[in-house]
C-alpha cells in the first residue's frame, strides 16, 4: 500500500475513534450502549463482513495462500501460548492472567478486519477471516483458562462452533467453493452491513479510550507487554514468513495481524473473573494507541521486504 494511502487510512481511523470518544464522554453512548455495540459488532457486522469477503472467485493461488495464512496463525497461537507462560512468571497472579491473555489473544478480531481490508482490499479481508480461526478457538479455550480453572472442553467446543464469526467463515467457505450466488437483495444486505465494520469498530475502540482515561497508563509492565505484543511477536512472524517463503500478501497480512494490540476482551474478562480490571484496561488502551504509530512502520518494512 502507498504511504499516502496508509496515512489516509490512519487518519480516518483516528477520526472515527475520536467520534466514539466524544460520544462516550457526552454519554450519548452509555456503558450499556457500548455493551450493545459489542454484541452488534460480533453477532451481526463482523459476520456479514466475513461472508462478503468470501464472495470472490476461488483460484489455486488463493487456496494455497489461505492455507499458508492458516498455518502461520496456528503456529503463532501455539508459540504465544508457550511464551505467555514463561515471560510473566514473576508477575502477581491478578496481573499475570491479564498479560498472558493479552499476549495470546490480540484485538485482531475487532481491529484486524478493517485494517486488513484497508491495506490489502477484499483479498486481505478474506485472509484475515481465515487467520482469525485459530485465535477464536484459543480465545475460548486456553484464553479463558488464564482467568478460571481449566474450562470444560465440551463447552469450549460448543462455544467455538456457535461463534457467529466462525459460522460466517463456514458459510463463506461453502459459498466460495461452490460459487453459489446469493439473491441480490440478500447479497446487498450483507454487503451493506459488512461495510459498517470500520466505522463501528473504530468508534467502539474510541469509547474504550474514553472510559479508560490516560492516567497511570505507562508503567514498566505495560511497556514490556507492548514491546512483546507490538514488536517481538510480529518480528518473529515476519522472519518466519521470510524463512518459509510465504506468499507476499499472505505474509504481509500475517505480520500486520500479529502486530495488533491487546484484545478488548482482556478488560471484559478481567472484570468478570475478578482480575485487575484497571490494569487490563491500561494494557488495552496503551497498546491500541501505540499500534496506531507502529502500524505504518510495519507496513513500510513489509513493503521493503515483501514488496506489498
Amino acid at each position: 500500500m502507498e504511504l499516502q494511502g496508509l496515512l489516509n487510512l490512519q487518519l480516518m481511523m483516528f477520526a472515527l475513534m475520536g467520534v466514539g470518544f466524544f460520544l462516550r464522554k457526552r454519554e450519548i453512548i452509555t456503558k450499556a450502549g457500548r455493551d450493545v455495540l459489542t454484541d452488534l459488532i460480533i453477532d451481526i457486522i463482523l459476520p456479514c463482513n466475513i461472508i462478503a469477503a468470501f464472495q470472490i472467485s476461488l483460484s489455486r493461488e488463493i487456496l494455497i495462500s489461505g492455507i499458508q495464512v492458516l498455518a502461520v496463525s496456528l503456529v503463532l497461537q501455539i508459540f504465544c501460548t508457550g511464551i505467555s507462560s514463561i515471560c510473566y512468571r514473576k508477575v502477581p497472579k491478578e496481573k499475570r492472567m491479564i498479560l498472558q491473555y493479552g499476549t495470546v489473544c490480540s484485538n485482531a478480531g475487532f481491529l484486524g478486519n478493517p485494517v486488513a481490508e484497508g491495506i490489502y482490499g477484499s483479498l486481505g479481508l478474506l485472509y484475515a477471516s481465515i487467520y482469525l480461526i485459530p485465535q477464536r478457538i484459543v480465545m475460548w479455550s486456553a484464553g479463558v483458562s488464564y482467568f478460571t480453572e481449566s474450562p470444560n472442553r465440551r463447552e469450549v467446543f460448543k462455544k467455538v462452533l456457535r461463534h457467529p464469526c466462525i459460522i460466517a467463515v463456514e458459510i463463506g467457505i461453502v459459498l466460495m467453493i461452490t460459487q453459489l450466488q446469493l439473491p441480490e437483495f440478500l447479497d446487498r444486505s450483507i454487503s451493506s452491513l459488512g461495510g459498517c465494520t470500520t466505522a463501528i469498530t473504530m468508534m467502539f475502540i474510541g469509547t474504550i479510550l474514553a472510559d479508560a482515561g490516560f492516567k497511570h497508563m505507562v508503567s514498566r509492565l505495560t511497556v514490556v507487554f507492548a514491546a512483546i505484543r507490538l514488536l517481538f511477536i510480529p518480528l518473529l512472524v515476519m522472519l518466519g514468513c521470510m524463512l518459509f517463503h510465504v506468499e507476499a500478501v499472505a505474509a504481509g497480512l500475517s505480520v500486520v495481524l500479529a502486530a495488533m494490540p491487546a484484545g478488548s476482551t482482556t478488560a471484559i474478562l478481567a472484570a468478570k473473573y475478578h482480575g485487575d480490571e484497571a490494569f487490563a484496561t491500561q494494557c488495552v488502551v496503551f497498546t491500541t494507541i501505540l499500534s496506531m504509530a507502529a502500524l505504518p512502520l510495519w507496513c513500510m518494512g513489509l513493503n521493503m521486504v515483501f514488496k506489498v
